[in-house]
């Protein structure tokens, strides 16, 4: 017993003289350059690391249609009835997973990207919660990404607009035109609280695999990231935010985007398409009414 009592005496003996040998090293440092920033200790990190709390969700798309949200007979009127944002070519696709349990849907309109075409061809994402009622929508806005689009001299550029649900103003996000080929695209939008812009930017990973992007704030600090499954057959995107930045509109924002790019590359091409035939006179330019309303003046007369 007494031996077992002396190793222990030894070891608090021991790690006491490592940590007063580090902690002289830091002030001597400090004393020969008071400016200088001192590395940190492995505790030091372990401890920075456990103190950084995430606010985490996943985004599985589905592969069929065969789900119990829409299978079934008087399933889709059943939705319909439920909110009237599920329009009659609603498609549920993928469900959104918060601490393992089903927090929300996404949805698109199927008929309106996949039997439209020209300027009428457009995408239309939304947001519901568990129980299918609406929380937010995206819209591909063909209008603005041409005009980026042909500013960007036939460089795909993706512009869309969120309107999520209760709040006053909408966010808007768009694809760089600052790409050049072979390296990584990014994405930008800002949300605004009491008057205050907080900017955003998604990039993509340079060695990507499973449509893996990075979240920085305006600061250019790292604040999040959507990791994709690489043997995904539909799609599956894990998201994270630290907690100090996890803005419900945020996390909405980064939903809503996982589900687009399922989208993404067919959506460059057929921006990459209509300004061809534009410019080659095969179609008169002209937007949806729903478009349209979106870029109303809101000081106008009514």
């Amino acid at each position: 017993m007494a031996d077992g009592s002396r190793t222990i005496e030894r070891e608090a003996e021991a790690a006491a003289a490592e940590a007063a040998s580090e902690a002289k090293a830091e002030v001597l440092k400090r004393a020969v350059r008071p400016d200088a920033v001192v590395p940190e200790t492995k505790a030091e990190k372990r401890s920075r690391r456990a103190k950084t709390q995430w606010t985490e969700f996943v985004v599985d798309v589905w592969i069929t249609n065969l789900n119990s949200v829409e299978f079934g007979i008087y399933k889709h009127s059943r939705n319909r009835a439920k909110s009237r944002q599920f329009t009659t070519d609603m498609d549920i696709f993928a469900e959104i997973i918060e601490n393992g349990e089903r927090t929300g849907l996404l949805g698109y309109r199927e008929d309106l990207w996949k039997k439209s075409t020209g300027m009428d061809k457009r995408l239309v994402f939304k947001l519901f919660n568990e129980t299918l009622n609406w929380r937010a929508t995206m819209d591909l806005m063909i209008g603005r990404s041409l005009q980026l689009t042909l500013g960007a001299r036939g460089l795909p550029v993706t512009a869309f607009s969120l309107n999520t649900g209760d709040h006053e103003q909408m966010v808007y996000l768009e694809r760089s035109a600052n790409k050049w080929p072979l390296l990584p695209e990014n994405f930008s939008f800002f949300l605004l609280e009491d008057g205050k812009p907080t900017f955003y930017r998604l990039r993509r990973d340079l060695i990507d695999l499973g449509g893996d992007y990075t979240l920085y704030n305006h600061h250019n600090l790292k604040i999040g990231r959507l990791d994709g499954r690489v043997f995904s057959i539909g799609g599956y995107w894990k998201g994270r935010v630290k907690t100090e930045h996890a803005d419900p509109r945020l996390l909405i924002v980064l939903k809503l985007f996982c589900g687009m790019l399922i989208f993404n590359h067919d959506a460059r091409r057929h921006l990459r398409t209509l300004v061809r035939e534009i410019a080659a006179g095969k179609y008169t330019p002209k937007l949806e009414k729903q478009e349209t309303d979106l870029y109303m003046n809101p000081r106008r007369v009514r």
